[in-house]
């Protein structure tokens, strides 16, 4: 099995950005516009075990002007980041605008942040009709024929909150110095689309990650009319959190890499039931371990159901134009739209109205939902859905803490696929003693002496001397006292805030199995909640605090919205002080917190400080060079 090499022509991109690119298990400069048209595209299916995945080392047309932006058609028109509100579309600006001084990100394309309408949630159906709206306002008609990259990163991650602050799509990666982070990978792993894409918008979420395998001569076409969507075979389980395709008959085999197919109909997490019943189950036939023991990996022996899932899609011009109508003529929205559940269940020739009244996957149901949908599945009824079957490929979710350890911190297969490092940009010097596992480090300096437990992440963080990090924990952000020790299965982060014109620091600790998204309707019903596997009711009395309407930033009575994180002076007391507050819990010893100001997590998103977040995070890295930190290769 040979290591796999990414073998694809050369394009220049006509960008001045300097990033790091993969060769043999080193990080060497290569520039934005020498990746190559495949960059991010897995080397043929039987190669995946090599873990390789790279970077030209050097384009052939390096001796080029580099200041020139990307040619038409060589790289995306317009790259669109949709957000929850104002302060976060500020807080994705200022990221921005830092990157595009620093030369992180191509040059050539037009980067937008459009946030969404004040009031009540749209969903990232709403937050794509409304992108539809801001870029009309700004381009008129000259958006008719640009190619544009969507990503949704709205909403504030209260299932994996180291990204709440600053956002999904600028997510720290494991990869590279300076860091990588979801948008380079993003831009990365579509780099090929644009070439080969007819006017219109590709609509992905700033979650999750595709990897595929295609020969290198057959790159992924997006220029059919209508909408055209990529889909990857998944275990039927997979199938009932994920949109499901119903394919019509391919008139042949389905083996190879790709193929083009027509779906007939879309399921948006369906049952099991409902999957066999319309037809969407297939059968796949793969090697036992026996005769892979034999050498025959050709002769299958063990057969088992899949289905095709969803994960990013596109639509044409026209059809953008059409939604863009419609939402004009509906005026404000109301109510969540869904773009996957709502725009793909209304193609292809199978669809049919009943969807619309299914309310089942909705968080909050309003009057004006089942009208619109319908609205919507009238607009686009008879509008085909192409569907690119990618034989081989994987669909990873970023999303939730769980993910988060799992694909960072484990040995799993994206970290060992994607090339992800155990320490990344960072100074690390040793660890526990006998322990064969190292934790993933992101940015971050960990002075001697320090412990930790396996399925442990810390990033943009400084632990200080004989510091102690339990099992299945995630740090961020945090300047950590030498001597202290966070329990296992804990989450710690710290946010810079501006209090009344003053900095200040707040920590959020918990259990990071802990549910920050679920609420209760009433005081009494407090008792309920869970806090780091304790009985919520049982911390608040170790924290000398009382159930009144004042514990609570908000109607939403929960975690999220409990005012119980000091708020401190210094980035170091604040972690200190959250410290204490979740030893308190897991040791049943009291720890009051009468004498500080107390904030909940929804209120530290308000007074969130990104300027000095990203002040601390360039400390760190200045810190590192000085240091001679460097990466590691994966592990």
């Amino acid at each position: 099995m040979g290591v796999c090499q990414v073998r694809r022509d050369l394009r220049e991109q006509g960008c001045t950005a300097h990033r790091h690119s993969w060769s043999a298990g080193c990080m060497r400069y290569a520039p934005w516009h020498s990746w190559s048209a495949g960059c991010m595209r897995y080397a043929p299916w039987h190669s995946w075990s090599a873990g390789c995945m790279r970077f030209p080392e050097r384009s052939p047309l390096e001796g080029r002007s580099e200041s020139r932006a990307a040619e038409r058609g060589e790289f995306w028109d317009a790259v669109v980041i949709t957000a929850a509100d104002e302060k976060q579309e500020r807080a994705y600006r200022q990221q921005l605008s830092r990157k595009l001084q620093r030369k992180e990100l191509p040059l050539g394309a037009r980067y937008h942040v459009f946030a969404d309408p004040a009031g009540a949630k749209i969903g990232n159906g709403g937050s794509t009709l409304c992108a539809l709206q801001c870029l009309e306002e700004i381009y008129g008609d000259r958006w008719n024929s640009f190619t544009i990259l969507l990503i949704h990163s709205g909403g504030y991650s209260q299932r994996l909150p180291n990204a709440s602050a600053l956002g999904k799509i600028f997510m720290a990666l494991p990869l590279g110095y300076p860091i990588y982070q979801m948008l380079e990978l993003k831009l990365a792993m579509y780099v090929d689309f644009p070439s080969h894409m007819s006017p219109g918008i590709l609509v992905t979420c700033a979650d999750d990650i595709e990897l595929y395998s295609v020969p290198d001569d057959t790159p992924l076409r997006f220029d059919k009319p209508g909408f055209t969507a990529l889909a990857h075979p998944s275990d039927l389980a997979v199938g009932t959190t994920h949109g499901v395709f119903v394919l019509k008959p391919s008139g042949g085999s389905e083996s190879g890499d790709l193929e083009y197919r027509t779906c007939h109909r879309f399921l948006h997490k369906p049952s099991l039931e409902e999957m066999y019943r319309s037809g969407a189950v297939g059968t796949k036939a793969s090697p036992s371990p026996k005769n892979l023991a034999a050498g025959d990996p050709s002769a299958p022996s063990a057969y088992s159901d899949f289905v095709y899932t969803d994960s990013l899609f596109y639509m044409d011009h026209d059809s953008a134009r059409k939604l863009l109508a419609f939402y004009q003529q509906l005026g404000p929205l109301t109510c969540e739209i869904d773009a996957y559940g709502d725009f793909l269940q209304a193609l292809g020739p199978g669809a049919t109205v009943e969807y619309t009244r299914n309310t089942a996957n909705v968080t909050r149901e309003e009057s004006q939902l089942v009208r619109v949908r319908e609205e919507i599945f009238r607009l686009l009824r008879g509008t085909p859905l192409h569907v690119v079957a990618l034989h081989k490929s994987k669909f990873y979710h970023l999303g939730t803490s769980h993910e988060y350890l799992q694909h960072f911190s484990a040995d799993s297969a994206l970290r060992f696929e994607l090339g992800l490092l155990s320490t990344a940009g960072s100074v690390f010097a040793g660890g526990s003693e006998g322990s064969r596992e190292t934790p993933c480090v992101i940015q971050s300096i960990i002075e001697p002496g320090s412990r930790w437990g396996p399925g442990t992440v810390v990033e943009y963080s400084w632990l200080g001397p004989d510091v102690a990090i339990g099992a299945n924990s995630i740090v961020s952000g945090c300047h950590v006292p030498a001597g202290t020790a966070l329990p296992p299965n804990s989450f710690l982060c710290a946010l810079s805030l501006k209090v009344n014109g003053c900095s200040m620091y707040a920590t959020m600790a918990y259990g990071v199995e802990d549910d920050l998204k679920r609420k209760v309707r009433a005081l009494p019903d407090v008792r309920s909640l869970r806090f780091s596997g304790q009985g919520f009711l049982d911390c608040l009395d170790l924290w000398g605090l009382e159930v009144t309407g004042d514990l609570f930033s908000s109607s939403d009575l929960g975690l999220w919205t409990a005012r119980i994180f000091p708020v401190c002076p210094t980035l170091r007391d604040s972690v200190l002080a959250s410290l204490r507050l979740l030893g308190a819990v897991r040791s049943l010893s009291p720890f009051h917190l009468s004498g500080y100001q107390l904030l909940s997590i929804e209120e530290m998103l308000l007074y969130k400080d990104v300027e000095d977040m990203m002040r601390w995070r360039e400390h760190i890295s200045q810190e590192i060079r000085l240091l001679g930190g460097q990466a590691d290769g994966p592990k």
